[in-house]
């Protein structure tokens, strides 16, 4: 397993794989038992894998408590992240599906959502917190990050940022997160078929900004693990319902064109991993894990041969050209054009 490490903060060195504990905490990729979940998490730090990131929200509470439940002996060990923002302890129980529920993000509200997390997690200190999901508000609300940098005085947090989501987007949120802000962490979605926006937003990164980004959905929704095929049907209540059918489709023309990248010593979502560790600011990739001989398969990415430089221009040269195929022009969400000066 390879290590990084986050600059300006003591957190211990961190897997570049970690494990995103919201594919076992809820349910939106299948269901999991404690036992299970707990099984998929021990396997993990057995296999190198140190950093798990949570989210208060998830599963009201459970990600975290799972964390606790999974390495009450082990807490030096790990790298905990987590994330706070969402008001789940008034709107949580009437959560409709994945439709956000509303945020919160006081000071106030803020400092206390990491005191409870702090005694879910059974724990001092969360070594990265994230601010979950921010609007541009966010990104300008100085007091906010004020609170953050006195939280980490404190000793209750290690280092800190925030995420962008919950869909794909949020260019200018991300841009002036790390321009303006300069945070030690920044989540965001990229990989090999959906280059865009986090390209931009990683290569706005100023060369001073100790900014590394914690990144997820690596494998396109599981498109980049090369099993999906023109039957795949998914469950409704599976996050990958949600994707149109054209995406599955034209997915398969495209991940085609990325064999000539497979061999015998890495597989697809192998390579996918090692395209987005090629990049130095990269910290650690969050692929979704959801089964252990898949956790094994990511596991052993770091290891695998690295893509040569011929390889990484040629997926340059397909994402380019979108890889030769004809689809509909992806949505975003988020600030993705900046308004017109005012004359």
């Amino acid at each position: 397993m390879e290590f990084r490490f986050f600059p300006q903060t003591s957190i211990a060195p961190c897997s570049a794989v970690g494990f995103g504990l919201w594919t076992i905490s809820t349910g939106w990729w299948g269901t999991y038992t404690e036992d299970q979940a707990i099984s998929l998490m021990r396997k993990a730090l057995d296999l190198g894998i140190n950093f798990f990131d949570a989210a208060d929200t998830y599963g009201n509470g459970l990600s975290e408590d799972l964390i606790a439940k999974a390495f009450p002996k082990n807490r030096d060990e790990i790298v905990i992240a987590t994330k706070v923002g969402y008001d789940f302890y008034s709107h949580g129980n009437a959560r409709r599906g994945q439709r956000e529920i509303p945020q919160d993000f006081s000071p106030a509200f803020i400092r206390d959502a990491v005191d409870r997390a702090l005694l879910r997690l059974k724990t001092d200190r969360i070594d990265l917190l994230q601010l979950h999901n921010i609007r541009m508000e966010q990104v300008g609300d100085d007091a906010l990050w004020t609170l953050l940098e006195t939280l980490r005085r404190e000793g209750k947090i290690l280092g800190y940022g925030a995420a962008l989501g919950p869909a794909i987007g949020w260019l200018y949120e991300g841009i002036d997160c790390v321009q303006q802000r300069k945070p030690h962490v920044l989540q965001h979605i990229y990989n090999m078929l959906e280059p865009h926006p986090g390209q931009a937003i990683l290569d706005a990164t100023p060369e001073d900004a100790p900014t590394r980004f914690l990144i997820r959905v690596t494998h396109s929704s599981g498109m980049l693990e090369g099993k999906y095929t023109a039957d795949t049907v998914f469950p409704p209540n599976d996050h990958r319902s949600h994707r149109p059918r054209s995406w599955l489709l034209n997915g398969l023309k495209k991940i085609e064109r990325l064999q000539p990248l497979v061999n015998s010593e890495r597989t697809l979502g192998q390579v996918a991993l090692l395209w987005l560790l090629a990049q130095p600011r990269v910290g650690v990739c969050l692929p979704n894990i959801y089964d252990a001989e898949q956790l094994e398969e990511f596991a052993r990415a770091p290891d695998c041969p690295a893509l040569t430089h011929d390889e990484l221009e040629l997926v340059r040269t397909l994402q380019a050209e979108n890889f030769g195929v004809e689809d509909e022009a992806p949505r975003f969400k988020g600030t993705m054009e900046r308004e017109p000066a005012a004359a």
